[in-house]
């Protein structure tokens, strides 16, 4: 299959997953953060009175260089450029499972009778997409809140396909262009990447299996000679280090230098675990120990289906990422419950469980179509079965739905008859192939995300966008845990003295979570009351806004069905 051609179809792929299914948000989670700071980032004069974008947490990636050049050369908006840069990282992403599966599907010359002899080397191929388009399918990774397939273009986003993408080329020992992919997970999101370049320096310990690297090297040049095409891919790496301390020291909060060895204070440790319990092990629920166990186990069956087909490399990666997710929740328990170590909240180790997922749905996909090409259909049902269930059903011992059940069943028996007719019908395999991404919201109701923007919230960010001095300070005082104040102040432009999914940087700083926790308590926290509006205005909040059932006798500056808006003293007498 020609380059061009395997890149037309990524592209496709993760065009149909961007709109179709698992699709794609803005502003309703972490990109509420990102992009009133870019939007700081560019105008210093905006937002300068919100607590949000006055103590950024970007100094450690690329994230926002990127985004601010690219908008200088696109003219484009940050959310077309971010979604821009979504599709394309997703791409790679699907290109780099497709590299994955097809060194599964080509290792062995037995999978090659099973393929028409008109046309020998495109099947496998074909199968490969067809193996990527089911991991494309995405999954939400409970309990450290991370997905497969991000919704959102943050930079985790853009890190985890292209830390994919450098996998699947280190599957083919094409060294270094894993190592610039690489880097450039790095430069994006340093945590993302790191277990990748973990692992990355396993391979110059010498194997003596597939030709690889047969023995010690006597003397420090012949290592060097021996492993000269594994060293190239540290290149990149070695360039992005100081690039990357670089834009941090450029970009670093004065007074907000992070203390790599600092423990985590009992003030710290409270606000963390109300507003980033995900991180806390011992805050999770007791089924998801198990849950994980069991994914672990089938993709642990699924190796030793394809052992024989897994070349020395691609194994590291595929046993050791997921090893590191399932060693990661005692690790943090340890490090962090137990130790206090003030790193593990930034880092997040436990989030490469995700690599447990994933890859048990990659490793099953592969041996159910080895299954089917072998013809022993009961088997490829039972892989393609366990490939299609977590994008249905995150965690597995939860109750199940019938619906789940029987939707999962049908998809698996539809992948067979795609594999089986991939020879003779490849128009029919491709839609039976593709059908998942439709049959899992439609059918299998399947909904990701919530629609959280509305029209009166639309209308209320461009009245205070137009009507609004830029510095104002808003609250939206009964709005609670809602993310509307944090849709707001990406679309006002406005500043928002304290929101719940702004105080996602309480990990981070410990200067930002002491104010946050403040502000919180003196507002939110409580049930509104008009009697506390005099203590707000002490505050600098400038403008209320409230629910209609909470609204003031005063009449106020902006109204619709949804939130009415109050002028206090202090924005008057600006």
């Amino acid at each position: 299959m020609k380059p061009a051609a395997v890149a037309a179809a990524c592209l496709a792929l993760a065009l149909l997953t961007f709109f179709q299914f698992p699709g794609h948000t803005w502003l309703q989670q972490d990109s509420q953060i990102y992009a009133p700071i870019l939007e700081r980032l560019e105008n210093p004069a905006a937002l300068r009175n919100d607590l949000l974008t006055a103590r950024p947490h970007v100094a450690y990636t690329l994230y926002d260089e990127a985004a601010l050049a690219l908008r200088a050369v696109t003219r484009l908006d940050f959310r077309r450029v971010l979604e821009l840069e979504q599709i394309a990282a997703r791409a790679f992403g699907i290109w780099g499972l497709y590299l994955c599966a097809l060194s599964l599907l080509r290792r062995r010359a037995g999978f090659q009778p099973a393929m028409p002899a008109s046309s020998p080397a495109f099947l496998p191929h074909l199968m490969a997409l067809f193996i990527a388009a089911i991991c494309s399918l995405g999954a939400v990774v409970a309990g450290p809140t991370v997905l497969t397939v991000e919704y959102e273009p943050t930079p985790r986003a853009f890190a985890l396909p292209l830390v994919i993408c450098a996998v699947g080329l280190v599957a083919h020992r094409r060294y270094l262009a894993a190592g610039i992919a690489g880097a450039a997970a790095f430069l994006l999101h340093a945590p993302t990447a790191l277990p990748f370049w973990g692992l990355y320096l396993l391979l110059f310990i010498p194997h003596r299996r597939a030709g690889l690297r047969p023995a010690m090297p006597a003397s420090l040049r012949a290592f060097l000679s021996a492993n000269r095409r594994v060293l190239w891919g540290l290149f990149p790496l070695a360039l992005a280090i100081p690039i990357l301390i670089l834009a941090a020291h450029r970009q670093q909060v004065p007074g907000e230098a992070q203390q790599l060895f600092a423990r985590i204070t009992p003030f710290r440790e409270q606000v963390q675990r109300l507003r980033a319990s995900y991180n806390w092990i011992s805050t999770w629920p007791r089924e998801l120990i198990p849950h994980y166990a069991i994914a672990f186990a089938v993709l642990l069956a699924a190796y030793a289906r394809l052992r024989r087909d897994i070349g020395p490399e691609l194994r590291l990666f595929l046993l050791g990422l997921p090893a590191l997710g399932i060693l990661s929740m005692p690790a943090s328990f340890l490090l962090l419950e137990r130790a206090r170590w003030a790193l593990i909240p930034e880092l997040q180790p436990m989030r490469c469980l995700l690599f447990v997922t994933l890859f048990m749905v990659l490793l099953a996909a592969s041996a159910g179509v080895r299954a089917a090409v072998a013809r022993r259909p009961f088997e490829a049902v039972a892989w393609f079965a366990l490939a299609y269930l977590p994008a249905l059903q995150p965690v597995f011992t939860q109750s199940y739905a019938v619906r789940t059940l029987a939707v999962t069943m049908g998809l698996a028996a539809l992948a067979w008859l795609a594999i089986r007719l991939s020879g003779r019908r490849a128009g029919v395999s491709l839609a039976l192939g593709l059908a998942a991404f439709f049959a899992i919201p439609g059918i299998g109701g399947v909904v990701n995300y919530p629609a959280s923007h509305n029209p009166e919230l639309a209308q209320l960010s461009a009245w205070a966008r137009a009507s609004t001095p830029p510095d104002a300070v808003f609250l939206f005082a009964d709005a609670g845990r809602s993310g509307d104040s944090g849709i707001f102040r990406a679309e006002a432009v406005r500043a928002i003295y304290v929101d719940w999914k702004g105080g996602g940087q309480v990990n981070y700083l410990p200067g930002f979570a002491e104010e946050w926790w403040f502000r919180w308590q003196q507002t939110n926290a409580n049930r509104f009351r008009p009697s506390i509006l005099p203590k707000y205005e002490s505050l600098g909040i400038q403008y209320v806004v409230l629910q209609p059932r909470n609204r003031l006798p005063d009449a106020p500056v902006f109204e619709n069905a949804k939130y009415a808006v109050h002028a206090l003293a202090s924005a008057g007498s600006r």
